[in-house]
């Protein structure tokens, strides 16, 4: 049984004078537990297909089912972490992460101790009554992950989480976030526009074409490679061919766009 199914997904935005196609005929299905990776030229309507999973928008046509349910009636089951981490920043990190939780009205002692934990496995322990300008870029994106993690959402969608990271961060919490979502066993569909991030991060990599945003070919990430940590991803004999397989299919599409 697949845990998010996407049906025929077709999307438009629509203007008092134009019509613009986003996406057309999107079918996809993903496994509990899975990591895939959304990527594609500029304009493929990646971060549209995750905004309608999310449910922040409504698909033209088409049904998305997560556990056999209405995506719509699933919200509170979905994590969102964006390029930006969206911490206020009148807030302690503690309050921050405990945000959700109280706004739902299931903040108890024992999701206060699990977030002291998370922070601690994370290398952020002592920063409950910090601020968010006191904390690197790094750290207040750590802090989003826990913040999305402590609401227990069956599945989580991250848009460019590290793209504004400079690349040595970048690398160390790819590895903290992939590690993360494995050990709580989490369902994960990551936008991107780097091709190596996907290699490391993902089961699988779906490539979009565009005008409008169409699933041009799915790739399945080597199993080798499945079986390391990001950063070792990147080190591994096999990665350099499958990053070129993978660059030259990109490279077809965005010539097509020239």
């Amino acid at each position: 049984m697949n845990f998010l199914s996407l049906d025929s997904i077709h999307h438009t935005y629509f203007s008092p004078k134009t019509a613009t196609h986003a996406l057309s005929d999107i079918t996809l299905d993903v496994k509990e537990g899975e990591f895939v990776s959304f990527i594609g030229p500029s304009g493929c309507g990646k971060t549209t297909l995750l905004s309608i999973i999310a449910g922040l928008i409504r698909p033209t046509e088409g049904t998305i089912l997560l556990n056999q349910q209405p995506i719509r009636k699933m919200k509170e089951k979905l994590g969102y972490m964006l390029q930006q981490d969206y911490l206020f920043p009148w807030k302690t990190i503690e309050e921050n992460i405990f945000l959700g939780l109280t706004i739902m009205g299931t903040l108890t002692e024992e999701k206060r101790k699990e977030a002291r934990d998370l922070l601690a496995e994370m290398g952020l322990e002592g920063v409950e009554t910090s601020y968010p300008k006191e904390l690197s870029g790094g750290m207040r994106q750590r802090v989003a992950l826990i913040r999305t993690l402590i609401t227990e959402p069956q599945l989580l969608l991250l848009d460019e989480p590290f793209s504004a990271l400079d690349y040595q961060t970048k690398l160390k919490l790819e590895d903290l976030v992939y590690s993360t979502l494995k050990y709580f066993g989490k369902t994960a569909i990551l936008v991107t526009h780097d091709i190596g991030e996907a290699i490391s991060m993902s089961d699988r990599i779906i490539l979009f074409g565009s005008k409008p945003g169409y699933i041009h070919k799915i790739f399945e990430v080597p199993p080798p490679l499945k079986e390391l940590m990001p950063f070792e991803v990147r080190n591994h004999e096999i990665y350099p061919g499958f990053f070129q397989i993978i660059w030259k299919e990109l490279e077809k599409l965005e010539s097509r766009i020239d």
